[in-house]
């Protein structure tokens, strides 16, 4: 409560208002601050939404180009089924594939399999408009939560350029306005004793 006392009543937009004491170091702090809030906000909102978009509409175009294939396992694969062994039904290894894509060319690669997998077993891949294995694309629920978090993450870096550029500013604007304090005290110091 007694800091209340020395501070006075909190005024809004004080630094807009007539004051004789007011100096132009002041008027220009005042500009730098607002116009530093604003890029902030602007910078911030522009850039998140904009980073949320293109993710959104990348995986979009992902879930409309990729399609699944049914390809088979080429050779046997090391291990037990899942149905003789004690393993967990997520246990999977790496086995070599075939599958053929819509133009009628064969490729091969690599995929994970459940252990002990004979030659000719089906298999579920997805790949791209040139036959290319790529992974399941994200689902428009995952989408939606990956350009949300990409675009939070991207507009607060995007904000903190111009929020920490008005800091560095208004940083300067204060230590030069303590320079000409201490050179008006200075000239003016040595005066103030005489006068008592």
């Amino acid at each position: 409560m007694p800091l209340k006392a020395f501070r006075g009543p909190k005024v809004w937009l004080w630094r807009w208002r007539r004051n004789p004491l007011k100096r132009r170091a002041d008027v220009v702090e005042a500009w730098v601050v607002l116009g530093a809030w604003l890029l902030t906000v602007l910078a911030g909102v522009a850039a998140g939404l904009i980073a949320d978009g293109s993710v959104e509409s990348g995986l979009a175009r992902e879930r409309t180009d990729w399609r699944p294939v049914v390809a088979h396992v080429v050779e046997r694969v090391p291990g037990r089924t899942p149905a003789h062994s004690h393993a967990s039904s997520g246990e999977r290894v790496w086995a070599r594939v075939r599958w053929t894509v819509p133009d009628g060319s064969a490729h091969t690669g690599q995929v994970r399999v459940e252990p002990g997998s004979r030659p000719g077993t089906p298999v579920t891949v997805w790949t791209d408009p040139h036959g290319r294995l790529v992974g399941r694309p994200t689902s428009a629920s995952e989408a939606t939560f990956r350009g949300v978090l990409i675009g939070c993450l991207v507009g607060v870096s995007a904000a903190a350029v111009p929020f920490v550029g008005g800091l560095a500013l208004r940083g300067r604007l204060e230590r030069r306005r303590m320079r000409a304090w201490d050179t008006e005290w200075a000239r003016l110091g040595p005066q103030w004793g005489r006068m008592v």
